[in-house]
């Protein structure tokens, strides 16, 4: 057991930052729209949009992608890419067409979006929202 005499000889920690560094220097927090875009510093550890709608803009946009160049603009496996292309295949939101050695995405637009609180819109407004095309 430590007696209050052995108590005031401990050194309690100072939270004061360094004379060289002030209170506002030491924390520059920054604004919440830099927070959004992830200008924080730190990497983002969540998005608002899926990596299967991140997959499905991507072919939206460029439908001759390769697999390897998807999974590079999303940040995910080429393995990762392969499944969400074949999630959204057998969802019939893609289609896939072989040409040679490539392949062709064709996106079924028309479909609505997945989840119950999104249903009332359809592909075309994702990708109207996010691409603007």
């Amino acid at each position: 057991m430590i007696s209050s005499a052995d108590q005031t000889d401990c050194v309690q920690p100072t939270l004061t930052p360094p004379a060289s560094q002030s209170p506002v220097q030491s924390a520059s927090p920054a604004s919440p729209v830099q927070q959004a875009r992830g200008e924080t510093g730190s990497s983002a550890s969540w998005t608002f949009l899926s990596n299967h709608a991140h997959v499905l803009l991507v072919l939206s946009r460029d439908p001759d992608i390769r697999v390897r160049e998807v999974a590079q603009r999303v940040g995910i496996t080429e393995r990762a890419v392969q499944r969400i292309i074949a999630d959204l295949e057998e969802g019939h939101y893609i289609e896939r067409e072989r040409h040679g050695r490539r392949n062709r995405y064709r996106i079924h637009a028309e479909l609505p979006l997945r989840h119950p609180v999104e249903s009332h819109r359809r592909v075309a407004d994702l990708i109207q929202l996010i691409l603007g095309s």
